[in-house]
């Protein structure tokens, strides 16, 4: 029994605005129709419904929920779908057309096909949904309860909760076994993470894999800093992060000194405001907390990565080069030879390594949260989400600083006990208001974090795997109305206009 997640299903590219509501029913919807295909079905089938209950029932519609539902029968996945097919699936049906049911099949469909019960609340899971495939006689002839579980994750009703899949040459399930395996075999945790992935992938896979997940932050990101105008929905918010790329460039102009803190928090903005508009993001582990691990890496890449702060030149606690630990990610270190690579090119792969070694060390810590609490809002919080990205996002930056283990694990534990009762109360249904700002708060704090974690030699008091399940308690004690409904907090205290 392992905790441990693939980086490659914890960080996801998908679409926004939510991966509970938006990526894990275009999901449902999608495996539904497969489903119906492959055992035959598919012809019998006149019309298909979708019952969204609990929280995609009360928030579905301003998360993109329905979209996603009819995107994903359609055929669609969350990978590879143009986003803006995935927004108006639903909202922008015209009356009278039929529904390709799996991409070949026309079955006839209209928006009341898809009903809401936020009053109904299915005891697996509060994101819960069912779907029904009928015939000409209106008879069934396939229902299937799905639950949203959290980070674009579905389960069946009937299948037991699923700890990590897959067997791993390094199992472990919580930070405790992690930094033993860790001390026995004289290995960092991105180590870990690297070795457990390479029992599926090829070392080239695993790098060229880890690689995607970082062109895709990075290019929200940069979409994110040079889109302009105002987010979906009745709250009219106005996208900022392009307006202080332009004021932080402007100060740098004029000969001003750069203001790393400050680019922070706008990486952080352009992240959420693309999810926010139903952009192509990552999945960092959730979509609400999708700007956190990019802007914290990118503040790393362009700040701090040639300052010779992670660059290769800190000493592991084993006596090895941070950045020895990194050659073999796809590249075979007897043939490695950058000595034709100019400078920057140089700097370049250095920092790609990097990279690397921030993702997994990220997805190592990610998995103890996802496994041994949760990362979804509507079961624990906003702690959940923006509190176990924060945790993430600090131990790989003090990985790619020169951590050791023990601070990694430290840095982890600081940035998820300040986040420890985070309720979710997004303003109309929406991941706007507080979500859009929080995550530009919590990369701050993951920064934080990390900078305290380094001055220490990593002993503390509270462990991450006590944090851990403290937060898996709170979350089950808070009430259902701070947890992803729009019922409780912020939601029914301040007017929508």
């Amino acid at each position: 029994m392992t905790a441990y997640v693939s980086a490659f299903d914890l960080f996801s590219i998908g679409v926004g605005p939510s991966s509970s509501h938006t990526v894990g029913p275009m999901r449902a919807g999608l495996e539904f129709a497969q489903r119906l295909r492959a055992g035959g079905a598919l012809e019998r089938v006149t019309r298909v419904t979708c019952d969204l209950f609990g929280s995609l029932g009360a928030t579905g519609i301003g998360h993109g929920t329905p979209d996603a539902v009819v995107a994903g029968l359609q055929g669609l996945e969350p990978e590879t779908a143009d986003p803006s097919a995935v927004r108006s699936a639903w909202t922008d049906w015209p009356a009278g057309q039929d529904l390709a049911l799996a991409g070949i099949h026309p079955v006839p469909f209209a928006k009341d096909d898809i009903v809401f019960a936020p009053r109904t609340r299915l005891p697996g899971h509060p994101n819960a949904m069912t779907l029904r495939a009928l015939d000409a006689d209106g008879e069934v002839v396939a229902e299937q309860t799905y639950y949203s579980v959290g980070g674009g994750f579905i389960r069946r009703e009937g299948e037991e909760p699923s700890v990590a899949g897959g067997v791993h040459p390094y199992p472990y399930r919580d930070a405790a076994e992690l930094l033993s395996l860790c001390d026995e075999h004289g290995l960092s945790i991105a180590e870990i993470a690297r070795i457990n992935e390479t029992a599926t992938r090829t070392e080239e896979e695993v790098a060229a894999g880890l690689d995607a997940i970082w062109d895709a932050m990075s290019a929200c990101v940069d979409a994110g800093l040079h889109s302009e105008g105002t987010l979906p929905g009745i709250l009219k918010v106005k996208r900022r992060a392009a307006t202080i790329r332009e004021q932080l460039e402007a100060t740098e102009a004029d000969g001003h000194r750069e203001l790393p803190g400050e680019w922070l928090g706008a990486f952080a903005l352009a992240v959420n405001e693309e999810n926010a508009a139903g952009g192509r993001v990552v999945t960092a582990p959730t979509n609400g907390a999708a700007g956190i691990l990019p802007a914290v890496a990118m503040y790393w890449w362009r700040f701090l990565a040639d300052s010779g702060l992670g660059a290769g030149n800190a000493v592991t606690p084993y006596g090895e080069l941070v950045g020895s630990a990194l050659i073999g990610f796809g590249e075979d270190a007897a043939h490695l030879d950058e000595a034709h690579l100019s400078e920057e090119e140089r700097a370049e792969a250095n920092r790609r390594r990097g990279i690397r070694r921030f993702l997994l060390t990220a997805t190592a810590l990610g998995s103890l949260f996802k496994n041994n609490a949760s990362i979804s809002g509507a079961e624990g919080g906003c702690q959940a989400e923006v509190g176990s990205a924060c945790a993430m996002a600090a131990g790989g930056l003090t990985a790619v600083m020169g951590g050791t283990n023990r601070q990694i694990e430290n840095a982890a534990e600081i940035a998820m006990e300040h986040h420890l009762g985070l309720t979710c109360d997004p303003i109309g249904g929406l991941v706007q208001i507080p979500c859009i700002e929080r995550n530009a708060i919590a990369a701050s704090t993951a920064v934080t974090a990390a900078r305290l974690a380094l001055r220490g030699d990593g002993s503390h008091y509270v462990s991450l795997d006590a944090v851990v399940e403290t937060m898996r308690q709170t979350g089950l004690d808070m009430s259902t109305k701070y947890k992803e409904t729009s019922e409780g907090g912020l939601a029914v205290n301040v007017i929508e206009c």
